[in-house]
Order: C-alpha cells, then sequence, then structure tokens
C-alpha cells in the first residue's frame, strides 16, 4: 500500500508529519514524501524541512494521497504541477485526502465537485468557490474523499482512516501506542469557544497561518 505524502513550500507541517505518523503504522504500508522536485521542502515556518523522496513526476500512481495546507497552498491553486498531478494520480487511489487548506488544493483540481468537505475554518468557506459543499464537521467522508479540518484534525482523519483501512482493532491498536488521548487545557480550539479577543488575534495573522 502506497501512501504518497505532497509536500509544497510553506506547508503546515503537522499536516503532513500527523498522518504519516498514524498511516505509516499500517501493515503493509510504504509512505513516500512528493514534490515538484525531489530534496527538502521547508515548512510556512521557516525553521523545518522535510525531505520529498521523489518528484511528482515520479509517483503515478498511489493507494492513498494526503494534501496538506498551510499558506504556500495559495500558490499552487491555479493548473500547474500540483494540480495536474493530483488530477493524473487520482483515478488510481482508493482514498484522497487531505487536512486543513489542502482541500481547497483538491477543490481547486476539480476533485470535490458537488462533494461535503470541510477545511480550516479561516478558510472553509471558500470551498465552496470551486464547487466544494462546505461541511464543519473535524472529519468529513464523502465516497474516496476524506477532508480534515484546521491541522491537528489530520490526526483524527489519519486514525478514521486507518480504521477504515485495517479494521477498528488496528486503529485502536495504533491509537494507544500513540496514546492519543487529547484532554487540551484551553477551549479555544474552536471559534464557536474561544474567547472573542483569541479569534480576533488569529484572524489577525490568518495570512501566515493559511492562504
Amino acid at each position: 500500500m502506497l501512501i504518497a505524502v505532497l509536500l509544497f513550500d510553506r506547508f503546515t507541517a503537522l499536516d503532513a508529519v500527523g498522518p504519516y505518523d498514524v498511516l505509516s503504522h499500517l501493515p503493509g504500508a510504504e509512505v513516500v514524501f512528493v514534490a515538484e522536485r525531489p530534496g527538502p521542502v521547508t515548512n510556512e515556518v521557516g525553521s523545518l524541512r522535510l525531505v520529498a523522496d521523489a518528484a511528482l513526476a515520479d509517483v503515478s500512481t498511489a493507494d492513498v494521497v494526503v494534501v496538506p495546507g498551510g499558506p504556500g497552498q495559495n500558490a499552487h491553486m491555479v493548473d500547474g504541477p500540483v494540480q495536474r498531478w493530483l488530477r493524473a494520480v487520482d483515478p488510481h487511489t482508493t482514498w484522497t485526502t487531505s487536512v486543513c487548506s489542502g482541500s481547497l488544493l483538491l477543490a481547486a483540481a476539480g476533485l470535490l465537485t458537488g462533494r461535503s468537505a470541510t477545511s480550516h475554518w479561516l478558510v472553509r468557506d471558500q470551498l465552496a468557490d470551486h464547487g466544494a459543499l462546505p461541511v464543519g464537521d473535524r472529519v468529513v467522508f464523502d465516497g474516496k474523499y476524506v477532508t480534515a479540518a484546521g491541522v491537528s484534525a489530520g490526526l483524527d482523519m489519519a486514525f478514521a482512516l486507518a480504521g477504515r483501512i485495517a479494521g477498528d482493532a488496528v486503529a485502536q491498536a495504533i491509537q494507544l501506542a500513540h496514546e492519543y488521548d487529547p484532554r487540551p487545557p484551553y477551549r479555544s480550539g474552536n471559534p464557536d469557544t474561544a474567547p472573542r479577543a483569541i479569534a480576533d488575534a488569529v484572524l489577525a495573522r490568518r495570512s501566515a497561518i493559511v492562504s
């Protein structure tokens, strides 16, 4: 089972690493990081680099595709190598997935037209501009397309997908091994529960979080 995780300059690290760390523990899984060209790819903060094992042209098929988000996503919203690769590889996937604003890339490529999908709350409404149906849920399954809300939701998506792929027992074992039992210290992880001043502060730095 080949799992291809897309990288692009200024991606959000947890969007890619979270699903990678869960899905790479599935039986028989092989994970490859892909980018326009092989080599290091820098995250949006600029202090972390992941190494792309392969160029987009080298990976023509995959069982699972994971598309992260991040401020760099905006550069790939028009037709180009990333969108062409998504459209070319998608017919061969069993699951096409995204985290955060990565769903906008899938939608811009025409893969989510008429489908329910989610994204980071800051950009979720933009899905409608590309023919998708925005949903406020943390993880949304619509056929083989699985979209997660912002950043940390990629972990929830990965565990849910692991259950669909390998069964609940395997997914639960991976979850326990990761001790994934979130108990956040604040109730500010959702715009509906965060204090207004906190939400306003995040809105003010929107461009540093998503496109």
